[in-house]
């Protein structure tokens, strides 16, 4: 080392004592400390005690400006004396003590820990070593290591790992000496390297010789080991060597031993270190084995339990529950197949992707319980995970999914298919060349009202009224040989349906086609007569929805209970249906059989305190099943349930309209059934409802219940209730002591009901239709329940790593018979809600080739408040695209003559469903030429929602769109003056009618499909996209284009777009200034809704293009089309936490439905006709 030059800090006077006896000793470096070893002695010593006793001395040595440091190392390094280099030793350790993070800095940064390993192998080469010398040697590096980022390499390199364990082998009873030594060994073991090499030398076993039982001695030393030991067992070898030498069952012992005797929690970090060397062994798959044959599970349960009380010992608690949850022995999910119960052969199979490898698996291969190693701990297994350290990761990963390609950042238009295929889609914008040369604007009124063709209805009534005109695909007809009806030359602003067939008709080989219910022979009426008795119907009468009862006597109006109660609307085939086949109902039956629709419950419904009014006469049905003889009561009179008149409460809602709506919808699976919240409709509250504080530690409380499974086997039921892997009879009938289940209805999704304790359920979700996995959606039907009971409900098949349900989200719940009285409205339920990791496996094969991956439930506890009431449980307000033909029909009546409103189909879907295209504008003022030309050169504006079917909120938000956009506001008029607004409110019918969260029938994200669409699997977006790029071709495309979506994981609502500039900035990829050119109207849109709209979040958009996004609506439009402003707009599921919505759940219905009063219900009764 270079001698060093003493110097001083300006303003400490030179006279300094420490300072002048440093400058003696930096004299002295060299030979001279060599030959003069007292004088060596009496200035390090001198200079020890002025630090031991002046406060000063010490910040005078280590003050900026002075080489105090530089010094004393040097003189470390040349002295061969033992006492000196102790006295050194000493002031090293007084100057680090104080102030230690600045100081033991300056320390590393001087080159003082190589300095410190450099004498530890000198004086190891000394027999005996010097005790004093290696106690203080170890003291200091403890001190020093933790802030040398590489002291474990420079300890190898040095070979003073070899050196420290020696030292500890040598002196296993020498506490006073073991105890700095275990410390070095700590920051030793940090490196995985060092580790690996210990463990060779035998240190795992050494630290089991230190480990020991409850003692009140040597506490110290004990935590220190066990960190040590700890740090060494996060080394796989080094956890097999612990298996292997039999330590798992006495670490167990020893821990069960510090459990019971420290009675004052007084040594709670000597039992946390104990667990956190289970924790460490656990992470291998030897290590759990031998964990529960240690009968561990059953130890660390009842230990933690024993401490629940006690808040302080919540970190024993957590670790324990994480040990036994990684322990919990791997199962598969109690299904025959992880791939959807249902089943729709496709036209064709794709050539790569996950389809492919579906349709390419042998059977029983799709579900494959993984035994590899990983773990994962990163995820949210925790009380205290936060929604901030979800964003982190988020964010972490969209770092490196940022695009970096220049090329793909700038837009570049590029339609992809030559103009004369895409001239077909001239017909979906009339509104481009009318003249309204034909068009009287006098009488407008009276012509706009006798367009009764352009109510968008797939029922086969409505499609009989009205000829479709056929735009075929290009690849079946050039567009030259398309004829158009003279109807379409008429100048009413209210336009037929024009529909492009599905793809897949043209096709040689065509799948088969669904089979449509024959339903029309069923009606619902209203029948608002007022008598005095009612009808009984005959036996053989086969009821759809009735609430068919026997009321009470004047004498017994308390004590009697309605007999019966249908659970949901049944939709009948025309037949008469036999008893056996009443199970079969929603499955697909064999040619020529009809589908069984009856469902019949045995449960009473109390109807104490609703205010009821006989209408009909006759009589009641009575009996256990609908239809079936009964008897009347002593009066004779009989009475039928009466149900509110919802369009009082809902005017764009119509039940006996929705129920004709449903017979033309095509569903997988042939539902047959109305669930009654789709039929009453939905009022939406006029309240806000708050997040739910979660109670602390009920995650764990779950968990621990759940442990409780393994531990006591006995107590478990484990009887199945509902199961759509048994076709012929899904609800499993019993004495009456289980819940009923049922989702065979429209958007219905639930596959598996479980009844593991009294009140408790496990329920298994169905995967997307042609997939294995996308678990997130449920709707399902609930009866049978007590009041007074609480029920737990287990949704043990999710996926995502974390969830809104721990933020405050509830779930949504609809009572029919709050329904019935006058109440029919989503609320959010239920106690004890979280979202944690499971024992339950993930296959690799559905988890895209990751390892080690398990299952998340979703966890929930509610009451019920009405005997025998039937209920149904949502993720999220539900809407049909039942829902959506019936709200289109309704439009209509919205419609004034200075409106000018077009509904068409745009094509087929896979399933054979329609999808609806809407045009919605103001009409021109006359047909001059000038208003006409204002008219046709209008901007565009295009919208679209509901591509992912779970995500109900974005078609409740395209309601509030359309209903605003066809109202009577001036703002709404200036709206449809200034624009054209071409509208698909459902981008993926068939998803949302067979309960999909994420996929169509193809079993593939149609957003991520923009790219390429194929126009047989994908025709919804193949043709959507069509109409774009014939916009781009005539120079016409929107000036806006935003795609509806819901959001799970976060509040609020918020906006992505896409800019090449703020792109660049986040990935740092060099740019010239003319590549970031860009307008920056794409924030005007973002920041308009942020000042005008209390949920909308400016702060959450983002305006980055990733690459895992290239194939979406968002950027394909942006870069293909050319539209600047490209959006997703995405709409929370939970709440918000900004603006006035803070807190509370913020409800997208206000947006579909206004705030409106409540209104006066009213009773009518529905029978079947």
């Amino acid at each position: 080392m270079n001698k060093p030059k003493m110097a001083t800090e300006k303003g400490v006077p030179s006279t300094s004592r420490v300072l002048m006896l440093l400058g003696q000793l930096e004299r002295m470096n060299g030979e001279a400390m060599v030959r003069d070893v007292e004088m060596a002695r009496q200035v390090t010593a001198k200079i020890l005690h002025l630090i031991q006793t002046q406060e000063k001395s010490g910040k005078e040595v280590m003050s900026k400006g002075s080489s105090g440091m530089e010094v004393i190392l040097a003189s470390l390094e040349n002295t061969r004396d033992v006492q000196t280099t102790l006295n050194i030793l000493y002031i090293l350790s007084e100057l680090l003590t104080v102030g230690r993070g600045r100081r033991v800095g300056v320390f590393v940064s001087k080159g003082g820990t190589g300095i410190l390993f450099q004498i530890l192998i000198t004086a190891s080469k000394e027999l005996p070593p010097s005790e004093e010398l290696m106690l203080q040697l170890h003291s200091l590096l403890a001190k020093v290591g933790p802030k040398d980022r590489k002291f474990g390499v420079k300890a190898r390199l040095s070979g003073a790992l070899n050196v420290t364990v020696n030292l500890m082998k040598q002196n296993i009873q020498n506490i006073k000496l073991l105890l700095p030594c275990l410390q070095v060994l700590r920051v030793y073991s940090t490196n995985s390297v060092n580790a690996i090499s210990l463990g060779k030398n035998g240190v795992v076993e050494l630290m089991f010789k230190i480990v020991a039982p409850y003692s009140k001695k040597n506490t110290s030393l004990l935590k220190v080991a066990l960190d040590a030991l700890g740090a060494l067992l996060k080394s796989k070898t080094n956890a097999r060597r612990a298996v292997d030498g039999g330590h798992v069952p006495i670490l167990l012992a020893v821990y069960l031993d510090w459990h019971r005797n420290d009675t004052r929690h007084r040594h709670m970090l000597i039992r946390k270190g104990l667990l956190v060397c289970l924790r460490n062994i656990t992470n291998i798959k030897l290590g759990r084995k031998a964990f529960v044959e240690a009968d561990g599970m059953r130890v660390l349960y009842n230990s933690s339990t024993e401490c629940l009380p006690v808040r302080t010992l919540d970190p024993l608690i957590n670790t324990s529950s994480l040990i036994m949850r990684k322990c919990f022995p791997k199962n598969r999910l109690p299904l025959p197949t992880i791939k959807s119960a249902f089943h729709y052969q496709l036209p064709h199979v794709p050539a790569v992707g996950p389809v492919a490898q579906l349709y390419s698996q042998p059977p029983g291969v799709d579900d494959v319980v993984d035994e590899s190693d990983d773990n994962e701990e990163t995820d949210a297994d925790t009380e205290n995970d936060t929604e901030n350290e979800e964003d982190e990761k988020d964010q972490r990963s969209a770092n490196d999914d940022i695009e970096t390609d220049l090329n793909k950042l700038h837009p570049k238009k590029n339609p992809g298919r030559p103009f004369e295929e895409l001239r077909v889609y001239e017909r979906f914008f009339l509104e481009l060349s009318e003249d309204f040369q034909g068009y009287n604007f006098e009488c407008s009124k009276s012509a706009s009202t006798t367009s009764s063709s352009s109510s968008f209805s797939l029922s086969s009534a409505s499609s009989q009224s009205t000829r479709p005109i056929i735009v075929p695909t290009a690849q079946a007809l050039s567009p030259k040989h398309v004829s158009v009806p003279s109807s379409q030359e008429d100048c009413n602003p209210t336009k037929g349906k024009h529909t492009l067939p599905s793809p897949s008709a043209t096709t040689p080989t065509p799948p088969a086609p669904l089979t449509p219910l024959e339903l029309d022979t069923i009606h619902l009426t209203k029948d608002q007569d007022k008598k005095e008795e009612g009808h009984i119907p005959s036996p053989d009468t086969r009821t759809t929805l009735s609430s068919l009862t026997r009321p009470p006597s004047q004498g017994q109006m308390i004590q009697q209970e309605l007999a019966h109660v249908l659970e949901c609307v049944s939709l009948e085939e025309e037949g008469v249906l036999k008893a056996e086949e009443a199970g079969g109902r929603g499955v697909k039956q064999e040619e020529g059989s009809p589908v069984n629709a009856t469902r019949h419950i045995q449960s009473p419904l109390l109807l104490g305190g609703i205010a009821t009014r006989r209408v009909g006469g006759g009589g009641s049905n009575w009996g256990s099943d609908c239809g079936s003889e009964g008897t009347e009561d002593e009066g004779g009179e009989g009475a039928v349930l009466e149900v509110p008149d919802t369009a009082l409460l809902l005017p764009m809602h119509d039940p006996d309209l929705y129920v004709e709506m449903v017979k033309g919808t095509n569903s997988v699976p042939q539902y047959a059934e109305v669930a009654y919240p789709d039929y009453f409709g939905h009022v939406a509250p006029t309240f806000r409802e708050p997040l739910v504080e979660r109670v602390y530690g009920v995650q764990r409380s779950k968990i621990f219940q759940d442990i409780e499974r393994l531990i006591h086997p006995n107590d478990i039921l484990d009887k199945v209730v509902y199961d759509l892997d048994i076709p012929s009879c899904p609800v499993i009938e019993d004495s009456g002591e289980s819940l009923k289940f049922n989702s065979q209805f429209e958007s219905g999704n639930l596959r598996k009901a479980v009844q593991v304790r009294k009140y408790e359920y496990d329920l298994v979700l169905n995967s997307d239709i042609n997939s294995n996995h996308y678990h997130q959606w449920f709707y399902f039907e609930v009866s049978g329940m007590r009041v007074g009971s609480t029920y737990r409900f287990n949704i043990i098949n999710c996926e995502k790593s974390n969830s809104q349900f721990n933020y405050g989200m509830q779930v949504l719940m609809y009572s029919v018979q709050e329904a019935i009285s006058g109440r029919p409205r989503w609320v959010r339920t239920g106690t004890d809600i979280c979202y944690y990791k499971n024992h339950f496996a993930r296959s690799s094969i559905a988890a895209g080739g990751q390892k080690g991956k398990s299952y998340y439930t979703m966890t929930f506890s509610t009451n019920f408040s009405h005997k025998d009431d039937v209920c149904y449980f949502a993720y999220h307000y539900p809407y049909t695209y039942s829902t959506l033909k019936m709200h289109l029909s309704k439009l209509e009546a919205l419609r004034t003559p200075q409106i000018y409103l077009r509904q068409d189909v745009l094509c087929e879907t896979l399933g054979g469903n329609g999808c609806p295209l809407l045009t919605i504008t103001a009409m021109p003022e006359s047909n001059s030429n000038d208003h006409i030309c204002q008219f046709r050169n209008r901007p565009l504006i295009f919208l679209s929602a509901r591509v992912h079917p779970g995500e109900t909120n974005a078609s409740w938000v395209m309601k509030g769109t359309l209903e605003f956009l066809m109202g009577t506001s001036p703002l709404a008029a200036s709206l449809r003056e200034a624009y054209i607004f071409k509208i698909v409110p459902m981008l993926n019918p068939d998803g949302v009618i067979n309960g999909n969260h994420r996929c169509s029938l193809s079993g593939e994200d149609l957003n991520r499909q923009w790219q390429n669409p194929n126009p047989e699997l994908h025709p919804t977006i193949y043709h959507t996209k069509s109409l774009l790029q014939y916009l781009a071709h005539i120079q016409r495309a929107p000036l806006v284009f935003c795609d509806y979506h819901g959001h799970s994981r976060k509040k609020n609502v918020f906006m992505y777009g896409c800019s090449v500039k703020e792109t660049v900035w986040q990935s740092n990829i060099s740019a010239t200034s003319s590549d970031l050119q860009e307008d920056l109207g794409y924030r005007a849109l973002p920041k308009i809704l942020s000042q005008i709209a209390p949920a909308f979040s400016m702060a959450s958009c983002s305006f980055v293009v990733e690459r895992s996004k290239e194939s979406t609506a968002r950027v394909v439009v942006w870069r293909e089309i050319g539209v600047q402003r490209s959006y997703t707009m995405e709409s929370t599921l939970c709440g918000c936490d900004q603006g006035k919505y803070k807190v509370s759940v913020y409800l997208i219905l206000f947006i579909g439905y206004g705030q409106k009063r409540p209104v006066q219900c009213k009773f009518s009764r529905i029978t079947c006709s």
